[in-house]
């Protein structure tokens, strides 16, 4: 039995201790753990919350108003209500300066992952061409956390993207729209595909269609966005819980991990930790530690170790993020016909769009919009407030968002590394990004595909709405300390351990050799998988 310490409780992380604590080792978790405010009325829906609640308005924008998006806004479409303020609390030993890059952190139990919207596309074989590791050798471990977390799916046009496994669950119910969507595009499936290229199916998503494992299932209460009352909709908290049912596991929230703690031949013995309250640093031993606190704080964990064992501070270069474009859209036949509330709110739609080459493949999610923080919309449309509402009233059964997402490629231009404090003072961590040249004329392609796409399925898309969003938006953060065969300084092996550090392991998106267009999540939590059942 290994005393394993885990730093972080995302998704790689709480993979990562479940199996090793089925394998028979003691896992100890760090965590700053911020932890998830209680559901309130978990049998109420979203019209029925309005007006159950005796403060709705502080529910759903906050007591400050800080769930508020204002004009201005550099044209994003996503808010935040406060239920998950939780998620991207700051941390105020974090100082950050980044260029071309707008990172979003998270300190909570279960980190991004908590604000997710459960997207889960394994990569192909294709896809998994610079990793060190084979699709064959990751597919069981694909199987395993379907298993765990509850993943929908079909066998569609989408399949030749998506590798099925084996237990997908039986879709959600589709809303209206979407159905009406997926109808149009079976009527003219040779267009999509000969003419553009472009395939639509149902997504992939970790939300319960039944119950399982003491979860119950979706029940349409149209309050994703809010945190799912009835946890249908997967988190890494609730991985979190089973492993505290293992009289093995000890988590030890409310500590910032600053560094690993090495020996002279650099041999890691354990990790400092600051305790987010206030008073000394401790402490905490063990026989393996194992960074899945996301890359930019394992990142940063590293350098600054490095810097301890070194003097010397490196630049990990490498970054890696999917864009995203926002492409809004209206379907014309939808007009004047209420929305839904009752319904899964969330994607269930995808398009996939061929390249010449796998790392050309588009991903994109289609989410028709049902309930969800209107006023940044409204505050879009390049109209008055008063006729952007009444516009908007009486579209907003036909309103649509693709979310539009590239794949990335490790650069030399793109790095993290950090910039020492003031004595007694933490460093800074230093970002920097700049996108591929060829990035605009990709972008202009893509879009035009999505908008004849959706002319074709009976929608338009309003002038001047399409958005571009800053390059660290979606939050895939990748490429740092890649795995790779090659025995690089700041690399890992083809099991996440480090090349520079004996008895350290990395299973967060740092290790990522190069970044499909798909979300990553699912991919991690397999990783973490494969790690632990192969290297412990």
């Amino acid at each position: 039995m290994k005393r394993v310490i885990v730093v972080g409780s995302g998704a790689s992380g709480v993979h990562f201790a479940l199996s090793a604590l089925r394998k028979g080792h003691a896992v100890t978790v760090l965590d700053v753990g911020r932890g998830r405010p209680p559901a309130v009325l978990g049998d109420a829906g979203f019209t029925e919350l309005k007006q159950r609640l005796p403060d709705p308005a502080r529910y759903f924008l906050g007591e400050e108003y800080e769930a508020v998006l204002f004009p201005g806004a550099d044209h994003e479409y996503y808010g935040f209500p406060p239920s998950k303020t939780y998620v991207f609390s700051p941390e105020a030993r974090l100082r950050v300066e980044a260029r071309g890059f707008a990172p979003l952190f998270s300190f909570a139990q279960g980190g991004l992952a908590e604000a997710w919207t459960a997207g889960c596309y394994p990569l192909t074989a294709e896809e998994l061409q610079s990793f060190p590791f084979r699709y064959d050798e990751l597919a069981p471990h694909y199987e395993e956390v379907a298993r765990r977390i509850g993943v929908t799916g079909a066998k569609d046009d989408l399949s030749r993207f998506f590798p099925l496994q084996e237990n997908l669950l039986q879709p959600l119910r589709l809303d209206s729209h979407s159905e009406l969507l997926l109808a149009a595009y079976e009527r003219d499936k040779e267009y999509f595909a000969g003419r553009l290229r472009c395939f639509m199916g149902r997504s992939r998503v970790a939300v319960l269609s039944a119950d399982a494992g003491g979860r119950k299932a979706c029940t349409y209460t149209g309050r994703c966005l809010w945190g799912c009352p009835s946890g249908a909709l997967y988190t890494p908290s609730l991985t979190l819980e089973e492993c505290r049912r293992y009289p093995e596991f000890t988590y030890l929230s409310g500590h910032y991990v600053t560094h690993l703690n090495v020996d002279t031949a650099r041999r890691v013995i354990g990790v400092s930790a600051e305790p987010v309250g206030g008073g000394p640093s401790r402490s905490v031993g063990g026989d393996a530690v194992v960074l899945a606190a996301g890359t930019l704080c394992s990142t940063q964990i590293y350098a600054r170790s490095v810097q301890e064992a070194t003097g010397e501070i490196p630049t990990l270069r490498g970054l890696m993020d999917n864009r995203q474009v926002l492409v809004p859209f209206v379907t014309l036949r939808r007009i004047g016909v209420p929305y839904e509330p009752t319904s899964y709110q969330y994607h269930q739609l995808a398009l996939g769009i061929e390249g010449a080459t796998a790392a050309d493949y588009v991903h994109a999610q289609i989410t028709t919009l049902k309930t969800a923080l209107a006023h940044p919309i409204i505050q879009n449309v390049p109209a008055d407030l008063r006729t952007a509402t009444f516009l908007f009233r009486n579209v907003r059964g036909g309103l649509g968002l693709v979310n539009v997402n590239f794949a990335d490629h490790r650069r030399e231009t793109n790095f993290v590394t950090l910039r020492p404090g003031a004595t007694r003072e933490p460093p800074t961590l230093i970002i920097a990004y700049e996108p591929d040249p060829d990035e605009p004329a990709r972008i202009a392609r893509a879009v035009r595909t999505v908008r004849r796409a959706l002319w074709r399925l009976g929608a338009i898309v309003p002038p001047g709405m399409s958005h571009v969003r800053p390059m660290g938006a979606s939050v895939h953060y990748a490429g740092t300390l890649p795995m790779s065969t090659a025995r690089g300084t700041h690399t890992l092996s083809r099991m996440g351990s480090s090349n520079f550090f004996e008895n350290l392991y990395i299973v967060d998106g740092s290790g990522f050799p190069s970044l499909p267009a798909k979300n990553l999540t699912f991919t991690l939590m397999a990783n973490a998988v494969r790690v632990a059942h192969e290297a412990f």
